[in-house]
């Protein structure tokens, strides 16, 4: 399943590249680097040589990679991991234990400590062949003020390609939507969880907009920020997330919504991340709530 989730990631990760240059793939070695030792160097101190580190620690090393900003300072980004894998994945036992998602644990403790270099500084893509494939990274007249979730004018045909300044995995929708098909039909991400994500987000959206609360229309919003990619590769984390069906549609419905809340009435533009974290919260009494209510309704039967 890990090696799965890899392989989906490949799409956003080549045009990552494409986009800022071969700083990206520097990144991804150095990030995953630094996620395998802080897993190793716990599981060999609990459980001496027979540890081994497992192959979710990569899936987490890349995906919080392409949820960080094209400049990040590579120290920046080498203290979130350490932390996210410490104390998202490892405090509660290792692989298959923790019970939220390690990538955005490390992803909030650098946003919230180093907000200058999240926030701030955002690289104008590459265009045009070979792109960033044959440079490091954009350096001459390349600084983006604001990425199109802050304000920027951007088509909804350059949303969807992705040729737009932002995170790094998070520019191109059709790349993610093409990961997001793959992931379902090879049974390895769960389809309710998007869909019921996606659709809370959508309704919330709708009914701010009309009522003149928001400035962005739905469709705009969904396709801006890192809405589409936290949907499709954080919220359907198998381990942090509900077991039950029920519950997995409940679960993605709350993400979707608490996303819109907090990027409209809060100073955070990008609320996904604290959606998700809060909803992991509450996955055991969600799941636990719906297995219940089952139950109930076997007895009664």
């Amino acid at each position: 399943m890990m090696r799965k989730v890899l392989i989906s990631l490949i799409p956003p990760m080549l045009f990552s590249c494409w986009l800022f240059g071969l700083r990206v793939l520097v990144l991804l070695i150095i990030v995953n680097f630094f996620a395998a030792l802080t897993e190793y160097i716990v599981i060999r101190s609990i459980e001496g040589s027979k540890g081994r580190v497992s192959e979710a620690v990569f899936v987490t090393g890349v995906l919080y990679t392409l949820t960080l900003p094209p400049a990040v300072p590579y120290h920046t980004a080498v203290i979130g991991i350490v932390f996210g894998v410490l104390f998202g994945k490892m405090v509660f036992g290792g692989f298959g234990r923790n019970i939220f998602n390690p990538a955005l644990v490390g992803r909030c403790f650098i946003y919230i400590s180093f907000p200058a270099f999240m926030t701030k500084g955002w690289i104008e893509p590459f265009s045009g062949l070979p792109g960033g494939f044959a440079r490091y990274r954009n350096t001459a007249d390349a600084i983006a003020s604001v990425t199109p979730i802050a304000g920027a004018d951007a088509s909804y045909i350059d949303l969807f390609l992705g040729r737009i300044s932002g995170s790094l995995g998070e520019t191109a929708s059709i790349l993610i939507l093409i990961s997001a098909a793959y992931l379902v039909l090879t049974k390895t991400a769960s389809l309710k969880i998007m869909i019921s994500a996606a659709a809370g987000f959508l309704i919330l959206s709708s009914l701010l907009y009309l009522f003149g609360a928001s400035g962005l229309d739905p469709l705009y919003s969904i396709l801006s920020g890192g809405i589409l990619f936290a949907i499709v590769f954080m919220a359907t984390d198998p381990i942090s997330a509900p077991k039950q069906e029920a519950a997995k549609i409940i679960y993605g419905f709350l993400i979707g919504m608490l996303a819109v809340v907090i990027r409209n009435f809060s100073v955070f533009t990008e609320g996904i991340m604290f959606a998700i974290l809060i909803s992991n919260v509450f996955v055991s009494l969600i799941d636990m709530k719906v297995k219940g209510l089952k139950e109930r309704k076997k007895v009664v039967a």
